[in-house]
C-alpha cells in the first residue's frame, strides 16, 4: 500500500521521540522507504529530526538525507558531528557524497573527509569536488564496472561480481585497455552465451557514447535524451575512463535547472525558495522589479510626448494598456518557445528562415487581433479612422513584439548567457516600451494630430 503521511502518524512520531521510544520508533520506520521517511523528517522540527537520523542506520540515513530539502539537510548535518557525517558518506556513491561534502565549509569539508574510514572512497569524492557542479565530472559517479579488453569472460565475471559489490546499479559494463582508456562496451547476452576462454576483446562493442568531464549537463542531458541512455560513461582529457553519470542523476539536474529557469522567467534573477529570509527573496527579487519600474518610467515619458495626441484623441489613452499588454503577451510567448528550443537543440537553420517565419506568423495573428479590434470599434459606434489607427498599430506591435521574443533569447545564447532570462521582465518591459511608442507613432501618422 502506498505511503500516506497524515497528521496522527507525525504525532506518534513526535510522542516517541520525546520519549526516546527508539524501540517502538525503529517498528515504525523500519519498514518505510527512504523518501518516506525524508517526507516525515520534513514536518518535524530540527532536533526531532536529527534524533531520528542519528537513531536509523547509515546505510539509511544516507539516502533518507540526499531527499532532504537542501535548508533541511544542511540545518541537520550542523547538527552532526563531523565523524557522524563522514560515516553517512561511506554509505553513499561518491557522486551523492561529494553534494553532501560540497554544501559545508571549506574547514568542515576537511574535518569530514580525514574521518572517513575508506581511503579510496574518499580520494574519489576529493576528486569529484574539483569539477564544476554543472560539468559531467561534477555529476559522474566513480562507482562503475569495467573489465579490459585482455580478460577471457571467464575471468571477466570474476571481476565483475568483485566490482559489482560497490555499485548500486549496473546498468552498463565498459571496456577499457590496459591503460584504462574506454574503447567500447559489453553485451550481457554475449557476456552469458559465449565460451567462457573466450577473450573480451572478440566480444565487445566498440561504439559507444561518451562525454568529457568537462561537458556542460544540458549538453550530457540532451545526449542521453536523444539516444535514450540509461547511463553515460566520462572520460578525461586523454579519454581515460574515469566514472558515469545515471539517469537518476540526470533526473535531479534537470529538474534543479528547469527550477531555475522558471524563476529567472518569472524575474528572480536568484535560486530561491518559499521559506528562504525576506532578504534573501528581496535580493533576488528586485532587480527586475527595478528595471520594470525604469520601463514604466519610460513608458510614461514617451506618453508625455503625445500629450497632444491625448488631449485631441483621448480615446487613445483607454487603449494604451492594451496595446502594453499585447506586446508583453506575444514576446513572452515567442521567446518561450524559443528558449525550449534551444534547451532540447531544436532551434536549427538559418536565421533568415526563422526571420521569415516569425513574420508570417506573427502577421497571420496580427491580422486576426487587429480585426477584431477594428470590429469591436464598429460594433461601440467608434470612429472608423480611430479604429484602424488602433488596429493597424496592434498588428506592427505584435510583429515587432514577436521579433523581440524571438530574436533576444538566440541572442543571449550565442553570447553564452542563459535564454531563459528573456522571458521574464526583459521581455515584457522592453515590449511595453517598444509597443506605447509604436501605438501613438501610427496613430499620429494616421489621426495627424
Amino acid at each position: 500500500m502506498q505511503f500516506q503521511l497524515s497528521p496522527e502518524l507525525i504525532e506518534k512520531i513526535e510522542i516517541l521521540v520525546e520519549e526516546q521510544n527508539d524501540k517502538e520508533l525503529l517498528l515504525h520506520l523500519e519498514d518505510l522507504h527512504h523518501a518516506d521517511i525524508a517526507e516525515i523528517l520534513d514536518e518535524l522540527n530540527l532536533d526531532e529530526a536529527t534524533y531520528i537520523i542519528k537513531l536509523l542506520d547509515s546505510e539509511k540515513t544516507s539516502e533518507v538525507l540526499m531527499e532532504l530539502d537542501e535548508d533541511d539537510r544542511e540545518k541537520i548535518l550542523n547538527n552532526l558531528s563531523s565523524k557522524e557525517i563522514a560515516d553517512e558518506l561511506e554509505e553513499m556513491d561518491t557522486d551523492d557524497a561529494a553534494d553532501i561534502i560540497a554544501e559545508l565549509s571549506e574547514e568542515r569539508q576537511e574535518e569530514v573527509i580525514s574521518n572517513i574510514e575508506d581511503q579510496d572512497h574518499a580520494a574519489d569524492i576529493k576528486e569529484l569536488l574539483r569539477y564544476d557542479e554543472d560539468s559531467a565530472g561534477g555529476l559522474m559517479a566513480k562507482e562503475l564496472v569495467r573489465v579490459r579488453e585482455t580478460w577471457t569472460v571467464g575471468g571477466c565475471v570474476r571481476e565483475m561480481r568483485r566490482q559489482a559489490e560497490n555499485v548500486t546499479r549496473v546498468h552498463s559494463i565498459y571496456v577499457v585497455d590496459a591503460k584504462d582508456k574506454l574503447i567500447g562496451r559489453l553485451s550481457l547476452k554475449d557476456l552469458l552465451t559465449v565460451d567462457t576462454k573466450t577473450k573480451i576483446k572478440e566480444i565487445y562493442i566498440p561504439r559507444v557514447d561518451f562525454v568529457n568531464v568537462h561537458t556542460e549537463g544540458e549538453e550530457v542531458a540532451r545526449i542521453m535524451q536523444k539516444y535514450d541512455l540509461e547511463a553515460i560513461p566520462v572520460v578525461d582529457d586523454i579519454g581515460r575512463l574515469v566514472g558515469r553519470i545515471t539517469i537518476d542523476d540526470m533526473v535531479d539536474f534537470i529538474k534543479e535547472e528547469a527550477e531555475k529557469d522558471y524563476q529567472l522567467a518569472a524575474g528572480i534573477s536568484q535560486d530561491v525558495e518559499a521559506d528562504d529570509t525576506i532578504w534573501q527573496l528581496s535580493r533576488a527579487r528586485l532587480p527586475w522589479l527595478v528595471l520594470g519600474l525604469f520601463g514604466g518610467l519610460g513608458s510614461v515619458y514617451i506618453m508625455q510626448g503625445f500629450d497632444e495626441a491625448l488631449e485631441t484623441f483621448p480615446i487613445l489613452f483607454f487603449f494604451t494598456p492594451l496595446i502594453a499588454a499585447m506586446a508583453g503577451n506575444v514576446g513572452v510567448q515567442s521567446s518561450a518557445i524559443i528558449v525550449q528550443g534551444l534547451a532540447n537543440d531544436n532551434i536549427r537553420g538559418s536565421l533568415f528562415h526563422r526571420l521569415l517565419k516569425e513574420v508570417g506568423l506573427s502577421l497571420l495573428n496580427g491580422i486576426a487581433l487587429a480585426a477584431l479590434v477594428f470590429l469591436f470599434g464598429f460594433i461601440v459606434g467608434q470612429d472608423q479612422l480611430t479604429s484602424l489607427a488602433i488596429a493597424l498599430s496592434m498588428l506592427l506591435v505584435i510583429i515587432v513584439a514577436a521579433l523581440v521574443g524571438t530574436f533576444v533569447p538566440i541572442i543571449l545564447d550565442k553570447r553564452g548567457i542563459d535564454p531563459a532570462i528573456a522571458t521574464g521582465p526583459f521581455i515584457t518591459t522592453s515590449n511595453d516600451i517598444f509597443g506605447i511608442f509604436l501605438f501613438f507613432y501610427i496613430s499620429k501618422l494616421i489621426l495627424g494630430f
